[in-house]
């Protein structure tokens, strides 16, 4: 009765690890709504093979109900594949949802693309059928006439499938829309002809086809708010007056300088002279001596030069400046 009654509860045990075991295996709640939902799927092939290949099973049928409620075929062992890669299989389901309704005839192998280049495909279909609106910040350009504008655009994008992959992502948009704002402003001859016509902007910057080699479609550039800011040009007039005027400063004092050093040789020369001069007075009376012994001047000679001298001393002093005999006295 002993060894009956340890033989039971030994089966008891088989018989619980084996329901346990296999409703690891089975999940019986997946697989009744599966099979409700009108998915087929299959036990051993599907369910237990996804456990063996370690692939959540929810993730996988709970995304084939949702495809097939919503009318979208798909097949299991590409979205096991997906999963596998590293992709989002319960995005790219919604997503082939949504593009399904509005008509974007997107596939399962476009989206599963997008979905693994690290973009939101969900994001992108939806904004496919909403498109966005970006704002640019605030853009800096300079009219023919110098006076500086300030422009704030917004950029009204939608989705292109078709280039999502490989495609610029908003800011190649935004900085296109800029430069094309800026190039619009600097060929306007006033800036009140951007004041009065803002939408020359948009059309101008519109119609240089901005959105090629991105992953949007521009539908629209619509200008929010345009601002003056400073008069460059009279700003850049001034700046090189200032440096003109520096330049005009260094060059004459650079003729000052050469003045001053030209008149200060010429002081320096007719300091010269006058040490000749008076070098040469100093030998006058040693050659009036040298005259004097060797006969060739008379005592009334000596006398009439003397006369000369002082003669030539009156009239100097008769024509000098009273202010220069002041001097010439003190």
């Amino acid at each position: 009765m002993e060894a009956l009654t340890g033989l039971s509860l030994i089966i008891i045990i088989a018989i619980g690890f084996i329901i346990i075991l296999f409703l690891y295996f089975i999940p019986v709640r997946l697989y009744i709504a599966a099979i409700a939902s009108g998915v087929k799927i299959k036990i051993f092939q599907d369910l237990i093979g996804m456990r063996l290949r370690r692939v959540p099973t929810s993730i996988i049928v709970n995304s084939m109900i949702a495809a097939a409620k919503a009318g979208v075929a798909v097949e299991m062992g590409k979205l096991e594949a997906h999963f596998l890669a590293g992709g989002n299989v319960p995005n790219v389901i919604n997503a082939l949802i949504s593009a399904d309704k509005a008509n974007l005839g997107l596939t399962f192998e476009r989206a599963a693309a997008i979905d693994l280049a690290g973009r939101n495909v969900l994001e992108a279909v939806n904004m496919s059928v909403l498109p966005k609106v970006i704002e640019t910040p605030v853009v800096s350009a300079v009219a023919k006439d110098g006076i500086q504008l300030k422009a704030i655009a917004r950029v009204t994008v939608r989705t292109n499938i078709e280039r999502l992959v490989g495609g610029a992502g908003e800011a190649t948009v935004l900085a296109r829309v800029g430069e094309g704002i800026v190039s619009t402003i600097g060929s306007s001859e006033t800036h009140k002809l951007v004041l009065e016509n803002p939408d020359k902007i948009s059309k101008s910057v519109l119609a240089k086809g901005l959105d090629a080699g991105t992953a949007f479609e521009i539908l629209s550039i619509d200008i929010a708010d345009v601002d003056i800011g400073q008069n460059i040009g009279a700003i850049l007039q001034t700046d090189q007056a200032e440096a003109d005027l520096k330049v005009a400063r260094a060059k004459a004092e650079e003729r000052r300088a050469a003045a001053v050093a030209t008149e200060q040789e010429n002081i320096a020369e007719v300091a010269k002279q006058r040490a000749r001069v008076v070098e040469a007075e100093a030998e006058i009376p040693k050659a009036i001596s040298e005259a004097f012994r060797s006969g060739n001047l008379g005592v009334m000679d000596y006398y009439n030069l003397r006369n000369v001298q002082a003669d030539t001393q009156m009239r100097e002093s008769i024509s000098k400046p009273e202010d220069k005999k002041k001097n010439d006295n003190g």
